[in-house]
């Protein structure tokens, strides 16, 4: 399936007031960022946020599914993205609360990248 982009519209609506909010087609869903950095995933019109060891307790503690995708040989894989509640696509202040969880993963992932890292090599 497809995002639509009435979601996808709405999601960057309810995103704005957090900060610059933007959205780019990858693997047939949308990375959604804010200030530059990923901090989520649509996907079948349905958003899904950042999280890490430190944010993903406030997730889970909800009942919030993660991002699940199955591979081409059938296995399915939970991912670090979770649906944010119900009421953050409804208030942009709900969504604000829950947008700050997933920057702050983003900036923490960030951080522990190596600046200057030569891209991985692709096998063959």
């Amino acid at each position: 399936m497809s995002n639509s982009s009435e979601f996808i519209a709405h999601v960057l609506e309810m995103m704005e007031p957090a900060g610059s909010a933007s959205a780019r087609a990858m693997f047939g869903a949308h990375g959604v960022y804010l200030d530059g950095l990923i901090v989520g995933i649509v996907d079948d019109d349905v958003l899904y946020l950042k999280t890490d060891a430190q944010t993903r307790p406030k997730f889970v503690t909800r009942d919030l599914e993660p991002f699940r995708y199955t591979t081409r040989s059938g296995e399915i894989h939970a991912t670090s993205y979770y649906r944010p509640p119900d009421e953050a696509l409804e208030s942009p202040a709900a969504m604000r609360d829950w947008l700050r969880l997933a920057l702050s993963a983003a900036l923490r992932n960030a951080s522990r990248k190596k600046p200057g890292a030569p891209p991985r090599k692709r096998g063959k």
